[in-house]
């Protein structure tokens, strides 16, 4: 039957269940979705009818789309952008270009398509897939610095790539014959205009949030949400197609804010965006004639692979020349190419106007539709492998999270990673996270006990954890948590000093130990240090040297951070045992430094560099 209630309705659960079975079965979710979009569609089961949602079929997508990508624009940071930014300005030009040259040449020369249809094809392959690529990520650990390129491109290609693919449409279909100059200056002011009420709806968005209660609690995120379909709407309206920037814009400017809901929004767009993910991709496949894939043939194969092997490494290498990327990096870059929704999203709309105007567009999607089902499963199955080859893949035990930015936690993190060791400190105190930001330091803003924030933070691969927030019964409960991840991971939980709640021995039954070697007042420590009132410095443990940091008569004095031991760095506790020659930094209060240096010299310690907070110590 032709339900178009029925259609949405069996696309949202069928989305949702293959996702799922995709997590049990550990195969990129968009594998099962496209199997299960052609299971269901007029070719396999027909339970699925997109047929039945005529030309309201690309509104839906249209405001899918812009869920998706207001909620990536809302994990892209401008920090992390900045530090790759030579690399994805050379991908999102040159490497696009070429992408373009390449998907044109291949169509001609392979399938012998007219140039019309070559033009078209090769703007719709511009765009990559953040769709694809983020919980491809998740999946596959690999290095930070590729991470970040491949989500930046995906994510500004995505609405670059969109707007150049419906303008080249324009022109392909416009009886008066739309010049290329008068096309490229639609691409222009259709990206202005878009980044421009991006800019202005991102803005007003954050601050209306910057104001407490002015929104009612529990009304939050339903106003955001409309508040993107709105925008995303509106700016259609004054310039066609603009909408896909204005929203990627708007995400970009509110996630790089801070709001005090900023985490229930992430993950509420977060869960929506999944929900979003799984029906296109089911309706978008449904929408795919198996025969129409089959009568491209073995050219249709030989283009794909032509794409796959000679221009996305092209275009990799030759838009990156001049940076710093390592060749390793560009292969990696060069292997992970997956196209996702928004090409799909644009190849089922050409297929529509096209078929409206008298040409035959089936080809064309069938065609979009194999890339992506080919670059998926080489990019879903093999990434991590090649990743792996290429030694970019991130180790188990690579590092350390910390509960808590605050001016001990940033110290000790700094320490940490001056040592060779990769840190991520998660806190709720935005003005904690920008000043960790500030300083280097890998932050996520969050609750540390939802399972979300503490799954960005991949535990499952980290050597431990250290609890340092003001309050340890959560502390304690993260470092319970925690430990469900990695039941081998190092697990130390602050407590405070003569306090009555998480006892010492509490930490002990659960395999726990002690940050420090003892328990310490954490906010004072922290107060201390941003009056100026503290210095760090390195010892050397001298010979037939016993120490023992739970002293008593220490507290106040000083606080033992890290040490270093055959050049490996590691964060004091109640289980280290000291040795002659290793290097211990400490944390001095310089209100009682004469105190803190006759300790030091009684215990035999040899003076080293010192340094105030904040500045470098090696």
């Amino acid at each position: 039957m032709d339900n178009p209630a029925l259609t949405i309705g069996l696309a949202m659960a069928l989305g949702m269940i293959s996702q799922v079975t995709a997590r049990h079965i550990r195969l990129p979710g968009i594998v099962v979705l496209l199997g299960a979009g052609f299971l269901f569609g007029p070719d396999g089961l027909n339970w699925v009818r997109t047929g039945s949602l005529g030309p309201s079929l690309h509104i839906i997508v249209g405001f899918a789309v812009a869920v998706i990508l207001f909620e990536g624009g809302m994990n892209l940071r401008f920090s992390r952008i900045k530090r790759e930014q030579n690399t994805i300005q050379g991908l999102i030009t040159l490497g696009a270009f070429i992408t373009f040259l390449g998907g044109t040449l291949a169509s001609l020369f392979f399938l012998g398509w007219d140039l019309r249809t070559s033009i078209l094809f090769g703007t719709i392959i511009i765009v990559t897939g953040p769709t694809v690529i983020s919980p491809l990520l998740k999946r596959v650990r690999i290095h930070h610095g590729v991470s970040t390129v491949l989500e930046a491109e995906g994510i500004l290609l995505d609405a670059i790539g969109a707007i150049v693919a419906v303008v080249a449409l324009e022109i392909a279909i416009s009886p008066s014959g739309l010049s290329f100059i008068k096309g490229l200056f639609h691409i222009v002011s259709r990206l202005a205009v878009g980044a421009t009420l991006g800019l202005i709806g991102g803005g007003v968005l954050m601050l209306l949030f910057r104001i407490r209660k002015l929104i009612p609690e529990g009304l939050e995120n339903v106003f955001i949400l409309s508040w993107v379909f709105a925008l995303f709407q509106i700016s259609n309206t004054v310039s066609p197609e603009s909408g896909i920037a204005a929203v990627t814009v708007a995400g970009m400017t509110l996630g790089n804010s801070k709001i005090y809901i900023h985490r229930e929004l992430l993950e509420f767009k977060e869960q929506l965006t999944v929900l979003m993910i799984g029906m296109l991709f089911i309706i978008l496949a449904a929408d795919v004639r198996i025969s129409d894939i089959q009568l491209l043939g073995w050219q249709g194969v030989w283009t794909v692979l032509f794409l796959m092997f000679i221009i996305r490494p092209l275009s990799v290498f030759l838009s990156t020349g001049k940076t710093d990327l390592e060749r390793r990096h560009k292969l990696l870059l060069s292997w992970i190419a997956p196209r996702g929704i928004v090409a799909a999203a644009v190849a089922s709309l050409f297929a529509f106007e096209l078929n409206l105007h008298g040409y035959d567009g089936s080809q064309l999607r069938a065609l979009v539709f194999l890339l992506i089902i080919m670059t998926v499963l080489a990019a879903g199955l093999t990434g991590g492998w090649v990743a792996s080859i290429l030694d970019l893949r991130r180790k188990s035990e690579s590092g350390w999270i910390i509960l808590g930015a605050h001016e001990v936690a940033r110290l000790l993190a700094r320490l940490l990673k001056q040592g060779g060791n990769e840190v991520i400190c998660i806190d709720e105190n935005p003005k904690s996270c920008r000043l960790a930001e500030n300083e280097g330091i890998k932050v996520f803003y969050g609750n540390a006990l939802g399972d979300r924030t503490l799954q960005r933070a991949e535990p499952d691969s980290r050597k431990g954890i250290i609890a340092l927030s003001g309050n340890e019964e959560v502390n304690f409960i993260f470092s319970q948590r925690v430990k469900h991840y990695r039941k081998e991971m190092i697990i130390l939980t602050g407590i405070k000093i003569n306090d009555e709640g998480i006892t010492s021995k509490m930490i002990a039954d659960t395999g726990g130990r002690i940050p420090f070697g003892r328990a310490v007042d954490i906010d004072m420590w922290s107060i201390w240090i941003r009056k100026g009132l503290t210095k760090y410095s390195s010892y050397k443990v001298g010979e037939n040297t016993n120490i023992d940091f739970s002293d008593e008569t220490i507290i106040g004095l000083l606080l033992p951070l890290v040490s270093i031991r055959n050049n490996s760095t590691s964060p004091i506790d109640d289980y280290f045992k000291i040795k002659s020659g290793d290097i211990i930094t400490f944390l001095i209060n310089t209100q009682k430094e004469e105190d803190a240096n006759e300790w030091l010299k009684e215990k035999g310690f040899k003076s080293g560099p010192v340094a105030r907070p904040g500045l470098s110590l090696f």
